[in-house]
């Protein structure tokens, strides 16, 4: 099974945790999650970085999913997956990203977790409003 690490500023990892389980159901293991402060020192960050990936390590495969491209969690990450041989680092992340790894991971092999999680959270950035009113000026949904 790919285990999965979620950082993020603040705990924003930790409720998208939260609110992923409560429509998927329970990750009873492989998943945690690392939330970083701007009280903490980078030394701390690293560590619990380092920490968490070697506790979550699997033959199968770990993904980082990190909050925003260019930001702490991801230069702290970057590092760390570089010596790990099966990663990936996902930046942006978002619910439906892991409402997908949550589903997925036991079924798919790592590279095609990837891209299902990669191609369902970027197909939930959207602006609806205007995807509704095309629907409604070609006669769909009525």
């Amino acid at each position: 099974m790919v285990n999965i690490i979620i950082v993020t500023h603040g705990d924003f990892g930790a409720y998208l945790i939260e609110a992923a389980e409560g429509i998927v159901g329970a990750q009873e293991e492989g998943v945690k999650t690392v939330s970083i402060s701007s009280r903490m020192s980078l030394e701390s960050i690293n560590l619990a970085v380092k920490k968490t990936s070697e506790e979550l390590a699997s033959p199968d495969g770990l993904v980082y999913l990190v909050d925003m491209p260019g930001g702490t969690p991801m230069n702290v990450v970057l590092p760390v997956a570089s010596g790990t041989e099966k990663s990936a680092v996902i930046c942006g992340i978002n619910i439906s990203m892991i409402i997908s790894a949550f589903s997925y991971r036991k079924n798919l092999g790592f590279e095609e977790l990837v891209e299902k999680i990669l191609s369902d959270g970027k197909r939930a950035v959207c602006e609806v409003k205007s995807l509704l009113n095309d629907m409604g000026s070609r006669g769909e949904g009525k």
